[in-house]
């Protein structure tokens, strides 16, 4: 989560010369090479099921770093985390069978919406832009469904030709909006380094997460995503909080805690299928 809130301050940067929908083509589409040369995905034996398990998982990954994205062009960077991250939370209320939980979630949702911007504010945000977001939520919660089934057989080659799926929807977008520009040496190189620190890196340790952790418990974890924007926005973007955000950045943590703590007793789901190296 720390990589991928640097990677977005980052990515905002770049929408001014190739777009949000150039931006999500640089980041996925290098993220899939570099992870298909180091997984080597070709030496895997795959099931027709297991590849298209795969697709599913390239097209919500590659849908909700577009529509994130799209939504960042016209709406505040933390607005924007605060409702995507209804998705994963409408994953932990669905897979959760405790009171506990519900509890934690309930006080994770309190904490997102003190994030939300309220009174005369609100009124000025973009419909269109809060319908991206909320589309990115909505994906987002289908590639932790997915994801997680995908995890149980070869993750790492996976997410690889996963995020070369991602790359192909975000292609005719990021190629109609920012043409030639993407192929230039500055652009080249920050779109590498967009690469491994939003795709990368991030992805790959969160497919280690999904084998390892139940479905509700990493939902409600990736709650700690507007700490991580907050300590990001402070440090790349000279953003400063107001009490009340830190009070719901407080909520949120606690929450996450609280969800943590009550899964420590409680083992995985049993994985199938080899140990990534």
């Amino acid at each position: 989560m720390a990589s991928l809130a640097a990677g977005a301050s980052f990515a905002i940067q770049l929408f001014a010369r190739v777009g949000a929908t150039g931006t999500t083509l640089l980041r996925v589409g290098f993220a899939s090479l570099l992870l298909i040369a180091f997984w080597r995905p070709w030496r895997v034996r795959w099931t027709g099921r297991q590849l298209l398990g795969v697709a599913l998982f390239g097209l919500t990954l590659g849908g909700m770093n577009l529509t994130f994205y799209l939504s960042l062009r016209t709406i505040p960077l933390g607005v924007a985390i605060a409702i995507e991250l209804l998705g994963p939370l409408a994953v932990a209320v669905t897979f959760s069978r405790r009171v506990h939980d519900f509890a934690w979630i309930a006080m994770a949702v309190a904490g997102i919406a003190l994030l939300l911007p309220l009174g005369g504010f609100a009124r000025t945000l973009d419909p269109v832009g809060l319908g991206w977001a909320l589309a990115a939520g909505a994906l987002w919660a289908g590639y932790i469904v997915v994801g997680q089934k995908v995890a149980r057989g070869h993750p790492g080659p996976a997410l690889g030709l996963g995020l070369l799926v991602g790359a192909l929807i975000a292609l005719p977008f990021g190629v109609a909006v920012a043409g030639a520009n993407l192929l230039t040496p500055a652009m080249l190189g920050a779109g590498l380094a967009l690469a491994v620190l939003s795709s990368a890196v991030p992805y790959s340790l969160e497919m280690y997460a999904l084998r390892r952790l139940p479905p509700q418990t990493f939902g409600v974890l990736l709650s700690l995503e507007p700490v991580m924007g907050a300590l990001s926005g402070w440090l790349f973007l000279h953003q400063r909080l107001a009490p009340i955000q830190w009070l719901a950045i407080g909520c949120v943590v606690i929450a996450s805690c609280g969800v943590a703590a009550g899964a420590a007793g409680r083992a995985p789901e049993p994985v199938v299928g080899p140990e990534p190296p």
